[in-house]
């Protein structure tokens, strides 16, 4: 009886320590890295000083200005609108800590869907964070996490969610997706009220040309793709065909009327700017993939998407070589330069024109492979 106590006694005390390690991790999850603002960030603003009912919540993000000195047009970039997607999140931080804005002005928001970054989408053994080594030695760490908005922030999931402009219904988890919440409602869901925010951005600062940056799975049929609104269709196609002539893969799809709450549909829609959305080839957030890791989001590299693309199951070439995180940002920081370069040829009154943003050679094809999974894109990031 006592040697049975004694064990009840262990186990009791071991169980604790678990419960204290996990929930020191989990309480941890909450705290965010800061993003160090480079050179040419002239302004950091919260999202909540356009829309007050974000103020004090989870859903409030930072909105980090470059103002040129010139005045122009205005751009607005969203990275972490999905934050298991790293290449969009890490894009804009690329993009904040290295451009120099010359002419017109340029909103970054490294957590679009700053509660999707504070957990991980259960069973899918996520890594939590990816690491960097930047320039001058230092470790930057950005976090990994979900698709969809904490659910300490928003529950719980109805059977059917209906998008509030809409109406039309979709599956009740979609309800914490922040992009089928779009345009948003001040009085709806923290998930809607976070859209709003960006809608409220958008108009009050009369933003001209946003882009949504997104990785999607190897075996999806909008891979390396751009998705426009019909209104931004002149100047995708532009900005695709210098893509295409640059060596860079990239097709044109238009925004579908048929399926609503996401930025190219309801920011066409509802605000005055040009949506654009772009995907690159993400294989730690497939349904084919191997090991889920650190590694396999920094590399690309997939034993197992190399099989099923010889089985003709991918929408995307895939060898051993994987899509490396410099790849991937690399095209979406092309893709903003290019379709940027096409709107400005558009709407001459109205440029914006930066610099020092690296591009998809500079990162990426004028590598030999030994620097790459984070290796050369470290050399770009501040800690």
């Amino acid at each position: 009886m006592k040697k049975k106590y004694i064990s009840a006694c262990v186990l009791l005390v071991v169980a604790l320590v678990v419960t204290f390690i996990s929930g020191k991790n989990f309480a941890a999850m909450h705290e965010l890295p800061d993003i160090t603002p480079g050179p040419g960030v002239t302004e950091v603003k919260m999202l909540s000083e356009y829309f007050d009912g974000l103020k004090g919540s989870n859903g409030d993000t930072p909105v980090y200005v470059l103002q040129g000195e010139k005045p122009g047009g205005k751009m607005l970039i969203l990275g972490g609108t999905h934050p298991n997607e790293p290449s969009g999140h890490l894009a804009a931080v690329t993009f904040l800590q290295n451009a120099k804005v010359t002419e017109g002005t340029v909103f970054v928001l490294p957590y679009t869907n700053r509660s999707g970054f504070t957990h991980n989408d259960p069973q899918e053994g996520s890594p939590q964070a990816i690491h960097f080594t930047t320039k001058d030695g230092q470790e930057a760490m950005f976090r990994y996490g979900s698709r969809a908005t904490n659910p300490i922030d928003q529950w719980p999931d109805p059977d059917v969610y209906v998008h509030a402009a809409s109406g039309q219904r979709l599956s009740g988890s979609e309800t914490r997706n922040i992009n089928r919440a779009y345009p948003g409602r001040p009085d709806g869901t923290f998930t809607e009220k976070v859209t709003n925010g960006i809608v409220q951005l958008i108009k009050d600062e009369d933003v001209n040309l946003t882009f949504d940056l997104h990785e999607a799975s190897p075996e999806y049929p909008v891979i390396n793709a751009t998705v426009s609104h019909e209104k931004g269709m002149s100047i995708a196609a532009v900005g695709v065909m210098n893509l295409q002539f640059d060596g860079i893969a990239m097709t044109l799809e238009p925004s579908p009327v048929n399926l609503r709450g996401l930025t190219h549909r309801e920011l066409g829609d509802y605000t005055d700017t040009i949506p654009l959305l772009m995907e690159t080839a993400n294989a730690s957030q497939g349904r084919l993939r191997g090991e889920t890791s650190e590694r396999l989001a920094l590399t690309g590299q997939d034993k197992a998407y190399v099989y099923a693309e010889k089985l003709g199951f991918l929408y995307v070439p895939y060898d051993e070589k994987g899509h490396p995180i410099e790849e991937r940002v690399g095209r979406h920081l092309q893709g903003i330069i290019e379709y940027d370069s096409a709107y400005n040829d558009q709407y001459p009154d109205k440029m914006i024109v930066f610099e020092g943003v690296p591009t998809y050679e500079e990162l990426f094809t004028s590598s030999d492979g030994s620097d790459l999974g984070g290796k050369r894109l470290g050399q770009y990031l501040l800690k």
